[in-house]
């Protein structure tokens, strides 16, 4: 086995103990330290993205005018889907510091610097405090998971809540440290309050199975301790309870139609959301882990080979390797996947990625990084040469928006603003095989090639927040939103055609709260049903006669010009349009 060993705390066979706790912070806190830059810079640069993020940011400010996390709502129409954990943080985030793009993007950045030091911190406490580091770096530097680090959605709360609770979780039980396996519980309860109910409870079935394995789940209270119990069922299931009393309907909602029937693809209240297929769901969730994927793969290989789940030294990485597994096959299996579905493994990939640059050979991880560099260097130049036609399918398989806009007839993403971003990302990865060959060739130290690894992703990821910039900037509702606010006279009706969570920043940049015509197939299917959403939904025969009346209507559509109801509307003339989207009036 080449090279000198990456950590100090490990033993030759992989099982570890328990590296100091000093060591560990100070691990997470470099970390951090070193990817904050990447994920802090500019949030406020650009306005939100829509579809994607201003119906997050607008939850939030309807949130801070209501007060009452029981009853979420976008344009005053009850929304369920999410639980209130991301809408309560942005409110109180929008009370300190404004309500602006940046204070909103900073919530899922902050989360995500707390995803990446629960992982530096858990990774230093079995491996030592440089593998620590790499773990933490390797998560932070997954394309996948950086996206969502600067993008506001709940993805990133909820990852943090899992990482979080896998590392006090399997602390505590390793170190036999109750308390820490309660707060470890009470983590994962706060998953279910982040974004679902199943980070809640599969977790520890997770644990529990890889305990079960090595003969080590008793006494049961080591690592359900009954505090950590009671806490992860009010955090994890209490809102959930309180809405189902408060919402007559909420639960069926929450567990036969958004899961179940969801798996199954016979949902009574549908949105636009076009799955993945589980060739592209696998596709997509490995590329956004890369490199980190393939150490890691090797790891969980390795341990199946020495069947080291009957060895309780190997518990922990029994249990993030079951994880992680799970993770993709439960969700390949399903019937509904969606691009970041794979997110919650990235944690324990990141680590099971930082045990296989402690244990196997430094030449072969080197040469096998040099050749994953070159061919993604190889990748993004033939999408610089090629141009738009490269990016399209790539977009297709990665971007909820456009998938929906495929599918609806809306406009989609002009992908040329990409290309430039193309070639810098193909220097710097060529720059990596480059360094990498170099470091195999000479049987290079361990660490050096894990840390050459590090830096080349993060010379890419300067990039890949200018594309997400772009993106946000070329789909935002903005622009038409800001019109509207400058012309828009009080007795003006205002229409958004299409589900609202396509330009779910409308009232928030505009002010104006708009009637929404053929919008029930959406995250508000279910508000819809309620009588406080009596008025907020129109059918095209009422837009018809209005259109035709005396009152001034304007009409905001995402949709092209054949499958517009604009067609249909008699006089209708083109007032102005940006950000993929037509705005129309009356008169």
């Amino acid at each position: 086995m080449g090279g000198h060993r990456l950590h100090r705390a490990g033993r030759a066979d992989g099982r570890t103990h328990l590296s100091h706790p000093r060591a560990a912070l100070l691990s997470a806190a470099l970390s951090v330290l070193v990817v904050a830059p990447f994920l802090l810079h500019g949030l406020g640069a650009v306005p939100f993205d829509d579809p994607g993020e201003g119906m997050h940011a607008e939850i939030a400010r309807e949130l801070t005018v209501s007060g009452d996390p029981l009853r979420l709502t976008l344009n005053g129409v009850r929304y369920v889907d999410k639980p209130p954990l991301l809408y309560a943080l942005l409110a109180a985030a929008f009370a300190a510091g404004g309500a602006g793009e940046g204070t909103a993007r900073l919530v899922p950045a902050l989360a995500a610097l707390a995803a990446v030091a629960a992982t530096a911190w858990f990774g230093a406490r079995l491996l030592g405090p440089r593998c620590g580091f790499v773990a933490g770096a390797a998560l932070a530097t997954s394309c996948g998971f950086f996206v969502y680090g600067r993008y506001v959605r709940p993805e990133t709360l909820f990852v943090a809540a899992l990482a979080t609770g896998f590392a006090l979780l399997l602390t505590g039980v390793r170190d036999r440290r109750p308390w820490l396996a309660a707060l470890g519980l009470a983590a994962f309860g706060m998953a279910g309050l982040a974004k679902d109910l199943l980070g809640t409870l599969l977790p520890p079935v997770a644990v529990g199975l890889a305990l079960v394995a090595c003969g080590a789940a008793r006494p049961v209270r080591r690592w359900l301790p009954p505090s950590g119990v009671a806490a992860l069922l009010v955090l994890g299931l209490g809102w959930y309870v309180a809405v189902s009393v408060a919402t007559p309907g909420f639960a069926w909602y929450t567990v036969v139609d958004n899961h179940l029937l969801n798996v199954a693809r016979a949902r009574h209240f549908p949105d636009e959301d076009v799955p993945l297929s589980a060739l592209e769901f696998l596709t997509v969730g490995a590329v956004g882990a890369l490199p980190w994927l393939v150490p890691a793969a090797a790891v969980t290989w390795r341990l199946a080979r020495r069947r080291a789940w009957r060895d309780p030294g190997e518990a922990p990485w029994t249990a993030l390797a079951l994880w992680a597994t799970g993770v993709f096959v439960v969700t390949t299996l399903s019937g509904f996947r969606l691009p970041h579905y794979g997110l919650p493994a990235y944690p324990a990939i990141a680590l099971l990625a930082a045990r296989g640059w402690s244990e196997l050979g430094a030449r072969g991880l080197a040469a096998a990084h040099a050749a994953l560099f070159a061919l993604l260097a190889a990748a993004c130049g033939i999408g610089w040469l090629r141009g738009a036609p490269a990016l399209g399918a790539v977009l297709d398989a990665t971007d909820v928006a456009t998938r929906k806009a495929v599918s609806t007839g809306g406009v989609v993403l002009d992908t040329t603003v990409f290309v430039p971003l193309l070639g810098a990302s193909a220097l710097a990865f060529g720059a990596g095989a480059l360094v990498l060959t170099t470091l195999a060739v000479r049987d290079g130290h361990r660490a050096t090639a894990a840390f050459a690894v590090i830096a080349t992703l993060l010379l890419v990821l300067p990039s890949v927040s200018a594309a997400l910039s772009a993106s946000s900037s070329a789909r935002a509702v903005k622009g038409l939103a800001l019109e509207l606010r400058s012309r828009v006279a009080p007795d003006d009706l205002v229409v958004h055609e299409g589900p609202l969570e396509n330009s779910g920043a409308l009232e928030w940049y505009s002010g104006v709260r708009p009637v929404i015509l053929d919008g029930r197939r959406s995250v508000l299917a279910f508000g819809a049903t309620r009588a406080q959403a009596t008025g907020a939904f129109w059918a095209r025969e009422r837009l018809l006669t209005t259109w035709s009346g005396h009152r001034r209507v304007w009409l905001l559509t995402g949709r092209s010009p054949g499958v517009s109801v604009a067609t249909a509307l008699p006089g209708a003339r083109l007032a102005a349009s940006a950000g993929g989207r037509r705005l129309y009036v009356n008169h």
